[in-house]
């Protein structure tokens, strides 16, 4: 079972994962997070309800300050078990620049995981975070479901230990 959290909405205890990755501007442009929402079902087996967090707002409705959105994902990001980058890029759509420097700042965390598709419109992109993540024993995927697996490990890793 797992318990959807939405941007700015109360964080509870409890083994959870973090969505990190960009996140359309434009309604035209479809989100990643609902599918990797169900992949993160589908697969997880734990005793306990895991809980996803997502910096997308409920309904659409974004923040009316920016530092509100910065509190709540840079707090989400730092309680989560897991923290599960999926980055599509594409430069035109969804460029992730805010990403990079996220995925900078939690590489070290012991917590990331990064997962690049091969086959999104700028792969060449992500050849730096790549690298990156490798530096740091980050696990690299280049599918959603291997990434989905990497960040539940990483969870049933911690509550082991």
């Amino acid at each position: 079972m797992i318990t959807l959290v939405w941007a700015r909405e109360p964080l509870p205890a409890g083994p959870s994962v973090f969505l990190a990755g960009p996140t359309p501007r434009a309604g035209t442009v479809p989100s990643w997070r609902p599918a990797t929402v169900d992949a993160l079902a589908a697969a997880w087996a734990g005793r306990q309800p895991l809980t996803v967090l997502t910096p997308e707002s409920r309904g659409g409705i974004r923040a009316k300050h920016y530092d509100d959105q910065f509190e709540w994902e840079t707090t989400a990001r730092e309680t989560a078990t897991a923290i599960l980058f999926w980055i599509p890029r594409d430069l035109a759509t969804l460029p992730g620049f805010t990403t990079n420097v996220e995925f900078g700042h939690d590489v070290r965390t012991g917590r990331a995981v990064l997962g690049c598709p091969p086959n999104c419109p700028n792969p060449e992109r992500n050849r730096y975070l790549i690298h990156l993540a490798h530096r740091y024993g980050v696990p690299v995927r280049d599918t959603l479901a291997d990434t989905v697996a990497a960040a539940l490990a990483v969870v049933e890793q911690h509550i082991i230990h």
